[in-house]
């Protein structure tokens, strides 16, 4: 029984020692009236279960992922920062029936949208997640990919609530759109930083 418990608090800690700053990326993404909810929640779990299995993979197989490629990860939300300020200068109007037409049909590229932020801004955690799984067994596992799978419900209810909260909404609901493109652009930037990706590059440019 206390063994479940310290793996259970491993796994707490795991999850939201790491995903901190995922949270307000889903707050924008909650703020942004382009994107359902449902489509967010689908994202943030497709972008989650990326990182895991990539990190059981890698523990599995004893990988060693170089930070530098996984910093490379980065430049998603740069360009989704970019894409959405382009966007705040256009006019986004349209008719109702133009607005389901193309709600359908861009329902699946929201959803790689959030999934691919979600998957760049938790690159480095793959670098912490693949010892941690290391000295585990598989129903450990198991068990931290179910504490994960349940975390990862509550950030997205917590960021929901957020931006319908009745103080709290209205002005996140209102600038959030305009702060979630530099939040972007500044978390890949710092991810590619962090990572040491930019050396990386400027190095096998000059070859």
């Amino acid at each position: 029984m206390e063994s479940l418990i310290a793996l259970l608090g491993l796994a707490l800690t795991l999850f939201a020692s790491t995903n901190v700053d995922d949270l307000v990326v889903l707050v924008g993404f909650f703020a942004d009236p382009r994107f359902r909810a449902r489509d967010i929640v689908a994202g943030q779990y497709a972008g989650v279960a990326a990182l895991f299995v990539v990190s059981v993979a890698g523990s599995l197989l004893s990988l060693v992922i170089p930070r530098s490629y996984l910093g490379l990860l980065g430049i998603v939300p740069i360009l989704v920062g970019i894409k959405k300020l382009i966007e705040l200068r256009r006019d986004r109007d349209r008719t109702g029936k133009s607005s389901q037409l193309q709600g359908v049909g861009r329902s699946y590229g929201r959803i790689a949208e959030v999934a691919l932020v979600t998957m760049a801004n938790g690159g480095d955690n793959i670098g912490i997640y693949i010892p941690s799984f290391a000295v585990h067994a598989g129903y450990e596992i198991a068990v931290i990919a179910l504490v994960f799978a349940v975390m990862t419900a509550l950030w997205c209810v917590l960021a929901h609530w957020m931006v319908s909260h009745p103080r709290l909404g209205a002005p996140i609901r209102r600038y959030a759109h305009f702060f979630a493109p530099v939040v972007l652009i500044g978390l890949g930037i710092l991810i590619v930083h962090n990572a040491g990706s930019l050396g990386w590059l400027l190095r096998h440019w000059r070859r």
